[in-house]
């Protein structure tokens, strides 16, 4: 006989062809229309396109960027300032203040005043640097091609954390009007549409738009460039402590720099980890289903001709409740994107050094990567 792909075990998997009776506001008046689980979807996601973007985080990588860039005319201005080049560094900042007040409390007016104080200022810091690399042009000039190099390369990387994070609220906003589907009203609120989940088709419609949501936009993408800051921190973390481990510690502008690195990649990982923790617990949330299981036998109470029919979807929101805790990806941490050679690997190193630590501590060998996180 021909296969019925309706009572196929996966069908309730697959995006319903029809459309489902949903109640829209337009104008505080209250309309029903058929939506299709496209059209919900669209709703949502050109809700999330239409918000304003932030761009805190493309300044704080900036910042860094340029932090990092300046690194080389640091390290240059630290390894070569004597005791004279800091009392010639001192005499300059004096006359430049000098020249700034001295220009803006005169007889000038406010903007000429401004200028010639900028172009003394200028004049003040060319003599400086002179100073500093004894007027070799050829050096100026290649740590000025060094800096500049390093500030391209930091943006570079920071350019790509910040479109994951960016990638991450988008997710998170469609996670936030998804839950508001079937609350009447934060629908209203939100301007969606509403619908209960009280029909078979209901419930495939909702799950439907569940799973097109957490696949829209890059998703290999981003969580490759989530794992490899994520090691990369690891790392910087790991060359940092066993420096600071050893008997004797000699200050060197690398440590600098890789705790520079540490603090701009662990604010973007931060993030990341809060944003994920948001997107499972609003996913995750099977409250609602729940909810409606609620009101289906209270439904059932008060309509006993639509009892069988209210039993069935019953029946369904129990499976999904049970697939919807089966399909969540154990690999986790906290939200953030890893693989499981990531996770063990993070795993194993974390609770050795722990056991390495106590083990000092206590007097007695302690191995705490041998115990099961669940």
């Amino acid at each position: 006989s021909k296969y019925d792909t309706e009572l196929a075990p996966t069908a309730i998997l697959n995006p319903p062809a029809g459309k489902i009776s949903c109640i829209i506001w337009e104008c505080d008046e209250i309309k029903k229309a058929d939506l299709s689980m496209l059209d919900i979807s669209s709703t949502i996601i050109g809700k999330v396109e239409s918000m304003p973007e932030c761009l805190d985080y493309f300044y704080v990588g900036v910042c860094f960027s340029v932090v990092l860039a300046a690194m080389p005319l640091v390290c240059r201005l630290y390894c070569s300032t004597s005791d004279s080049h800091w009392a010639k560094a001192q005499q300059i900042l004096e006359e430049i203040y000098l020249n700034v007040t001295g220009r803006l409390e005169g007889n000038d007016t406010y903007l000429t005043g401004c200028r010639k104080a900028f172009g003394e200022t200028v004049g003040h810091l060319r003599q400086y640097v002179r100073h500093t690399f004894n007027g070799d042009v050829q050096d100026v000039g290649v740590l000025v091609i060094t800096c500049l190099q390093r500030w391209i390369l930091s943006m570079m990387i920071f350019f790509l954390l910040t479109i994951a994070e960016r990638t991450f609220k988008q997710r998170v906003l469609y996670a936030k009007l998804f839950s508001h589907l079937t609350s009447s009203r934060r629908a209203r609120k939100s301007e969606l549409p509403h619908f209960r989940l009280n029909k078979v088709i209901n419930i495939k419609t909702w799950l439907s738009v569940r799973s097109y949501l957490k696949r829209r936009g890059p998703q290999r993408s981003v969580d490759v460039i989530v794992s490899t800051a994520f090691i990369a921190n690891l790392l910087l973390l790991t060359f940092l402590c066993v420096e600071v481990l050893k008997d004797s510690i000699v200050f060197s502008l690398a440590y600098m720099e890789a705790l520079i690195w540490c603090l701009g990649l662990g604010i973007f990982l931060l993030r990341f980890m809060t944003l994920g923790t948001k997107i499972n617990k609003k996913y995750r949330n099977l409250s609602v289903l729940i909810t409606e299981q609620i009101n289906l036998h209270l439904q059932i109470e008060q309509k006993p001709h639509k009892k069988d029919e209210l039993n069935v979807a019953n029946n369904v929101l129990k499976l999904a409740i049970d697939l919807l805790k089966e399909l969540e990806n154990p690999f986790k941490i906290s939200g953030l994107s890893a693989n499981p050679i990531l996770y063990n690997v993070t795993k194993l190193v974390i609770l050795s050094a722990l056991s390495g630590v106590f083990s000092e501590i206590l007097g007695f060998k302690l191995k705490l990567h041998k115990i099961k996180l669940k």
